[in-house]
C-alpha cells in the first residue's frame, strides 16, 4: 500500500483537512489562472469598470464551473492519478475523499455554477459555463486524454470559455472581440503544456497517456510550441484593430510575445543540440506571458491612449 494511504487511513479525518481535500478536487491553481482573463475581458466589455457586484457574481460562477470540471477530471482519472508521481497526492490517490464524495461534489459545484450564472447573470452565461464543463469533461478527459497526442490541443477549448463566459455577462451577447481573446488562450494552450509534459514525460509513459512529448522526440515538441506561440502572438495582435485597442495593449503584447518566442525558439535550439533543457522555464513563461497580456487587455480600455 502506499506510504501517503498508510497515512491518511491511520490518521482521523479533521474537518480542516477534508475542507483541503475538496479544496484539492477543483485544482486551485488552475481556477485562479482562468479567472485571471475573466476580469480584463469584462473591463474589455464594458470599456470601463463594470459592476462590481457582476464581477464577483461571475468570478464565483466561474470559479464554481472550472471547479466542477477539475473535480470530474481528478474523479474520472484517478487510475492514472495513482500512477504519476505529481499527482500521487490527490485526495482520491491517498484516500481522504471517497470516490463517491467526489462525485456528488462535481455535480454540486456544477449545478451551482449553472444555476448562479442563471440566475444572477444571464442564461447565455450559464450556458457557456455548462458548455465548459461538458468540454472538459466529456471531450478533453473522457475522449481526446488518453486516445491522441493532440489531446490538450483540442481540449484546451474548454480553458477558453472563460473569456466567452465574462464577455456574456456584461453584454448578454458574444462579438469579435471576446472570439479573439478566446483564440489566444486556444493557441497558448499547447505550449503552456506541452513544455510540462516533457518535464513529466515519464509520468505520463507510464500512465499510457499519449502526450506528445511521450509519442515524438523533444526536438519535435519544441518545434510545435514554436509555432503555436508565433501563431498565438500573431492572434494577440488581431485584438487591436478589432477591439480598438490603444498603444499601451500594443506594446505589452509586442513586447512579451517577443520575449516568449524568444523563449521557445531557446527552448528548441537546446533540444536539437541535445543539450541540457528547462522546459518548466517555458512553462512558467507563459504564465507571465498570458497574465501580463490580459492585465493589458483590462487597462487599456481604462487610458485615454
Amino acid at each position: 500500500m502506499d506510504v501517503a494511504l498508510q497515512t491518511t487511513a491511520k490518521s482521523p479525518r479533521t474537518v480542516k483537512r477534508t475542507l483541503k481535500a475538496y479544496l484539492s478536487l477543483t485544482k486551485p491553481r488552475v481556477v485562479e489562472l482562468l479567472l485571471v482573463v475573466t476580469i480584463p475581458t469584462m473591463i474589455l466589455a464594458e470599456r470601463g469598470f463594470p459592476n462590481l457586484w457582476l464581477v464577483l457574481i461571475t468570478l464565483i460562477g466561474g470559479a464554481l464551473s472550472a471547479g466542477s470540471a477539475g473535480a470530474f477530471n481528478c474523479y474520472i482519472d484517478r487510475d492514472i492519478d495513482r500512477v504519476m508521481h505529481r499527482t500521487q497526492n490527490r485526495p482520491l490517490v491517498t484516500g481522504e475523499l471517497s470516490d463517491r464524495e467526489a462525485l456528488v461534489f462535481a455535480y454540486a459545484l456544477g449545478v451551482a455554477s449553472i444555476a448562479w450564472l442563471g440566475l444572477l447573470t444571464n442564461w447565455l452565461a450559464a450556458a457557456l459555463s455548462f458548455g465548459a464543463i461538458l468540454l472538459y469533461v466529456v471531450f478533453y478527459t473522457i475522449i481526446l486524454k488518453r486516445r491522441t497526442p493532440q489531446n490538450i490541443v483540442w481540449g484546451g477549448v474548454a480553458g477558453c470559455m472563460p473569456v466567452l463566459i465574462g464577455w456574456a455577462a456584461v453584454t448578454g451577447d458574444l462579438s469579435w472581440p471576446p472570439f479573439i481573446l478566446f483564440l489566444i488562450i486556444f493557441l497558448w494552450t499547447p505550449p503552456h503544456y506541452w513544455p510540462l509534459s516533457m518535464k513529466y514525460r515519464a509520468d505520463y509513459q507510464a500512465a499510457g497517456v499519449p502526450m506528445l512529448a511521450v509519442v515524438r522526440g523533444r526536438a519535435q515538441v519544441g518545434l510545435q510550441v514554436i509555432l503555436y506561440a508565433w501563431a498565438m502572438v500573431a492572434s494577440s495582435l488581431l485584438l487591436i484593430p478589432v477591439a480598438g485597442m490603444g498603444l499601451t495593449y500594443t506594446l505589452v503584447a509586442l513586447v512579451t510575445g517577443g520575449w516568449f518566442i524568444y523563449e521557445t525558439h531557446r527552448l528548441y535550439n537546446l533540444a536539437i543540440r541535445h543539450e541540457h533543457v528547462s522546459p518548466m522555464r517555458v512553462f512558467h513563461g507563459s504564465i507571465a506571458y498570458l497574465t501580463l497580456l490580459f492585465v493589458a487587455v483590462g487597462v487599456d480600455p481604462l487610458l485615454p491612449f
